[in-house]
């Protein structure tokens, strides 16, 4: 009995911790709305909609845009800043840039914090606006139900 004991004991261990690793993955979403910045005189708008898995600090996200003075140059994730106060670059969002562009980072704590707190925000840098020229403050969305 001993032997089997010592046989299950460890595979009943790591099942259990399998499932208990699960039970702790925290699907957080995000979004936040463009609009223009750093003078831009066009209207830019869109969205930005964001999934964050705080245990492996997997982000997805989906950006539509529309109205900039030409294409995105580069973009990126800034912080930590609340709303019309400007920060450096956290995180690259890598392109091609198109609206509609879906894609996933592993971020550092330091973005996810900034994240969860609503002090980042997704910048898009035009020629024209190499600054940046449509700025989407992120916020956490309130969970299905509540």
């Amino acid at each position: 009995m001993h032997q089997t004991l010592r046989k299950i004991l460890p595979l009943a261990a790591a099942t259990l911790l399998a499932f208990s690793t699960a039970a702790a993955a925290k699907d957080v979403s995000l979004s936040g709305d463009f609009a223009g910045e750093n003078g831009a005189t066009n209207q830019p708008s869109g969205h930005v909609s964001a999934t964050l898995d705080t245990v492996t600090h997997q982000l997805r996200y989906t950006i539509d845009y529309q109205g900039l003075s030409g294409p995105v140059t580069i973009a990126h994730f800034h912080g930590p800043a609340g709303p019309d106060v400007a920060a450096g670059v956290m995180q690259l969002i890598p392109g091609p840039y198109r609206s509609g562009m879906s894609n996933s980072v592993t971020i550092d704590a330091a973005t996810q914090s900034a994240l969860l707190n609503g002090l980042s925000y997704v910048n898009l840098h035009t020629k024209a606006h190499p600054k940046g020229e449509a700025r989407a403050q992120m916020t956490v969305s309130p969970s299905p139900g509540m």
